[in-house]
């Protein structure tokens, strides 16, 4: 790894999760648990091709993708599924873009519409695109251990430093043995619950172990939830500059 500031889109999806096998011979300081969870999501480059299946009122889609990102402000992404094929992403500078082939138009996602449903998925535009650490949004408090999904973890509560985050509060479950982040929760201030995730399936991948299989509710939508599936990851490898171009978006 050779930043520590950089990290991709979702999920892209979703807050990518890159799980390294931790080395605490004791019980870990909140901070470094915190610290080892940012250390693990971030890498220069990433490119991938992905899948989302999402379950809506007793309703199934499927949505593929190709998807590219680096550091901490660029990426792209291309559906490639037959209802969404053509539909395409780009996120430069910190703004995010799409580019519609019904009408052969861009339009700019900004301000609430960041909060809005992606492509009709459990994750917001905002999910996708916020790669800051966790350690500069967020205080930290290890509040004990506990099983999930049958996994001795720790947990972390965190509290938004910055009144502007969507989620104030947030809940996190690190897998002792392996690093792992298997389940974290997305608050309210008021202390309600809004979304929650699950890690469903982690591969071995440039010695990290990766998520490549995870899961996501919107707790504000009824019976929902989406699992976002990762092919063909390949990481730190170079992107050419023309990926991250609105020549490539609206080609």
């Amino acid at each position: 790894m050779t930043s520590k500031n950089t990290s991709p889109i979702i999920p892209l999806m979703l807050t990518l999760l890159v799980a390294a096998i931790p080395t605490f011979s004791r019980t870990p300081t909140a901070d470094e648990l915190l610290r080892q969870i940012d250390g693990n999501e971030i890498f220069t480059t990433i490119e991938y091709e992905g899948e989302m299946i999402i379950e809506h009122n007793n309703r199934r889609f499927v949505k593929t993708m190709k998807a590219w990102a680096r550091e901490n402000a660029d990426s792209f992404i291309e559906f490639t599924n037959p209802e969404d094929r053509g539909t395409r992403y780009l996120r430069r500078g910190g703004r995010l873009f799409v580019y519609s082939p019904d009408t052969e138009g861009v339009m700019l996602i900004s301000g609430h519409m960041l909060r809005e449903s992606m492509m009709g998925s459990d994750m917001s535009y905002e999910d996708a695109i916020n790669n800051e650490t966790l350690a500069s949004r967020y205080n930290a408090i290890l509040s004990g251990s506990e099983k999930i999904n049958g996994r001795d973890a720790w947990v972390l509560d965190l509290t938004a430093k910055r009144r502007t985050e969507s989620y104030p509060k947030r809940k996190l479950w690190i897998d002792k043995e392996t690093g792992d982040l298997v389940r974290y929760e997305l608050f309210a201030l008021s202390g309600a619950k809004l979304k929650d995730y699950n890690l469903i399936e982690v591969e071995v991948i440039g010695g990290r172990r990766f998520p490549v299989r995870v899961e996501m509710r919107d707790l504000l939508r009824r019976n929902s939830k989406t699992t976002f599936v990762m092919r063909n990851v390949i990481i730190d490898q170079p992107i050419p500059d023309a990926v991250f171009t609105q020549r490539n978006l609206e080609r």
